[in-house]
């Protein structure tokens, strides 16, 4: 089973809506715990009740490819957060699970796509980084089921 090593949420949008304006600045809050409420969101979270059958309700990303660019770009001190995903993970190759369903600690999902990387990520992480992102982006998902979401070790 993979591990769950960070759990953000946020309460508003940085960079959507934000084309052409500089980034917003809500926090991003590292929990403990998250509810995941079934075809609804994480509670707290900014794409909460977004709008019905949302294919991003909650997003993911592998602490693995965050290594990786943190090794790239040479930015070794870069938090997780800044990629603005949920939850990340270590031990899972995440494109494999688009198309798929999945459980994580008794909540079952529903991989829908890869979380694209946008322009952002080369203001967020470093010049390039969009680009160094391809294909490693994270993944969207929808919950299936409600239930909570614990960062391993808590």
């Amino acid at each position: 089973m993979p591990a769950i090593c960070h759990l953000y949420i946020s309460p508003g949008h940085n960079y959507r809506g934000h084309h052409g304006q500089p980034a917003g600045k809500h926090p991003v809050v590292e929990v403990d715990s998250v509810e995941c409420v079934a075809s609804q969101g994480l509670v707290g979270d900014r794409y909460f009740a977004e709008k019905d059958d949302f294919k991003g309700q909650i997003t993911f990303f592998a602490l693995e490819v965050h290594r990786q660019l943190c090794e790239k770009f040479g930015q070794p001190g870069t938090p997780p957060s800044v990629y603005r995903r949920n939850v990340i993970t270590e031990g899972v190759n995440l494109t494999t699970l688009i198309g798929q369903e999945f459980e994580l600690q008794g909540v079952r999902f529903l991989g829908t796509e890869e979380c694209k990387p946008c322009y952002w990520m080369d203001q967020a992480v470093a010049p390039g980084a969009e680009d160094a992102m391809q294909g490693r982006g994270g993944l969207r998902a929808k919950i299936l089921t409600t239930g909570t979401l614990h960062r391993d070790g808590h």
